[in-house]
């Protein structure tokens, strides 16, 4: 008996938990808004059956009513933000700060390294023993400056030797020629046959022509005399490879190497993107690893671009008259290529368009313009920006809560523009 009627009663729990059950709504998603509710009864008979008939006469069903004022549930949830904006809310706040354009320098920056003018070698013109060294390495010098002599052996002899036969090759030129001259006053007078002067005339075009051979030989005697002195056709500073006394030298043996470092060079590659950028005598600001600044002209730009890195090598010429600079020291070239004007903006008004953009939002007569910018130049300071009017109302707090297009409420921004975002003014917290 006890159990029949704990079964009763559970029997009489569940009836009566079903019959509240299906006077209620069932709120079933997926559907859309509005059309996802209708009564659990639905469940067991289709609509205008006879017990939903029977539940909706007898006032047992629920029936969801929508209260005035409440949105409807068909529409969607920016259906009803714009539904309560067009009716109630105003134009959104932005604070905006005026930029003004100026003339900024566009400058180039090149990665590269100094590099010696030219590096000449001293080398001997004849054969002989290093008699001795003039310079050692590291020493400037300039043009003319003695840098190795030869042992002279032999060559001093030959030019005593060609300045004798020069000498009686004068001699021989002068008796040719006295011949000649009395012979000519013979057949003047007509002691002498008129065809006596040719053999006289042949003798002394021969002791001339031999005279002329004696010089040479004396001239070329003279300059291999002076070969043994070896000295220095560019100014510059001495570097290895360097002669030592007593070695041997061949003709085109090195004496002394002389590097020009006055100018000296930097090189290094423009890209060909900014190639068309470059021109020659345009100034140049190099820095070096070092920490020196030298500040010189573009001297050359190559025409061929560089097969591996599609780059055009350029060169700078540097004064370096103290020689503080040395050569093959990495360095950076800033070149400017002139001015244009530009803005030197916030990197916080950046942002982006629809169409993933870069540009800045402005109020231009109470309307939000987008104006796509291009980036010329990273500062400490911001950005500097190329692409916009020389004055311009740019939003600096709210940008990303408006669009193009739409009215807006512009308050002048007095702090940097960059601390927080305006609260719109439809109530909405941002």
């Amino acid at each position: 008996m006890r159990a029949l009627f704990s079964y009763g009663v559970a029997f009489v729990i569940i009836v009566v938990l079903g019959v509240w059950l299906g006077t209620g709504h069932l709120i079933q998603g997926g559907q859309g808004p509005g059309k996802g509710d209708r009564p659990v009864v639905a469940l067991i008979e289709p609509k205008g059956g006879a017990l939903t008939n029977s539940l909706e006469k007898s006032g047992v069903a629920a029936t969801l009513e929508r209260t005035p004022g409440e949105p409807d549930p068909a529409l969607t949830i920016a259906q009803r933000e714009a539904a309560n904006t067009g009716s109630t809310a105003s134009a959104r706040s932005v604070q905006v700060k005026t930029f003004t354009a100026t003339p900024m320098a566009i400058e180039v920056p090149v990665r590269g390294q100094t590099k010696a003018k030219a590096a000449v070698t001293a080398a001997a013109e004849t054969t002989g023993i290093v008699a001795t060294v003039s310079v050692s390495k590291g020493q400037t010098v300039k043009v003319g400056d003695p840098l190795c002599t030869l042992d002279q052996g032999t060559r001093q002899a030959a030019v005593a030797q060609a300045d004798a036969a020069l000498a009686q090759a004068k001699v021989g030129v002068s008796k040719a020629q006295a011949d000649y001259d009395t012979n000519a006053a013979l057949r003047n007078k007509g002691f002498a046959a008129t065809n006596t002067d040719r053999p006289l005339q042949v003798a002394l075009e021969s002791a001339k022509a031999g005279q002329i051979a004696a010089q040479a030989a004396l001239d070329n005697a003279n300059q291999e005399l002076a070969r043994t002195n070896i000295v220095a056709k560019s100014a510059g500073i001495i570097q290895d490879p360097l002669a030592t006394a007593g070695s041997m030298l061949a003709a085109g043996s090195p004496c002394a190497t002389v590097v020009q470092m006055n100018p000296i060079l930097f090189t290094g590659a423009v890209p060909e993107a900014r190639i068309s950028y470059a021109r020659l005598g345009m100034p140049a600001k190099v820095t070096t690893a070092t920490g020196a600044t030298v500040e010189g002209k573009v001297s050359y730009i190559a025409s061929v671009a560089d097969n591996a890195t599609r780059s055009f090598p350029v060169e700078i010429e540097l004064p370096n008259a103290d020689g503080s600079v040395r050569s093959g020291v990495t360095a950076t070239a800033v070149v400017s290529i002139g001015s244009a004007p530009a803005q030197l903006l916030p990197q916080s008004v950046l942002t982006l368009d629809d169409n993933g953009v870069m540009g800045i939002r402005a109020v231009e007569n109470s309307k939000v313009v987008f104006y796509p910018v291009t980036i010329v130049k990273d500062a400490r300071d911001g950005m500097y920006v190329t692409g916009l009017p020389a004055k311009l109302d740019v939003i600096t707090v709210g940008q990303e809560f408006v669009k193009a297009g739409e009215t807006v409420k512009a308050v002048e921004d007095t702090g940097n523009g960059a601390a927080t975002q305006a609260p719109a003014t439809n109530g909405a917290q941002t």
